[in-house]
């Protein structure tokens, strides 16, 4: 097996970076419901390792998976798409 193969990538918004070096991303994706056809929003939080911190609350990012880290964790923060907007 070659290390060429792609990994799954997720784009989120961090919603916490309380701990160190770990965020929790929520990524939101739109599915059309079978039944109603109505688009509606299904969400799911990853935890995602953040080497140096540099992802804060409200950030949009881009997530990896990976191996494991620890045992809740299997996804890296590669890109930081969009810092949060100061109020």
């Amino acid at each position: 097996m070659s290390e060429t193969m792609n990994k799954r990538t997720l784009i989120g918004r961090v919603v916490s970076d309380k701990m160190d070096k770990t965020v929790t991303v929520l990524v939101e994706r739109r599915v059309k419901h079978p039944m109603y056809d109505k688009i509606i929003v299904r969400s799911q939080k990853y935890h995602a390792h953040n080497e140096g911190n540099e992802a804060k609350a409200g950030d949009l990012v881009e997530i990896q998976e990976g191996r494991p880290i620890s045992k809740t964790k299997a996804w890296s923060v590669t890109k930081l798409l969009e810092k949060a907007v100061a109020i």
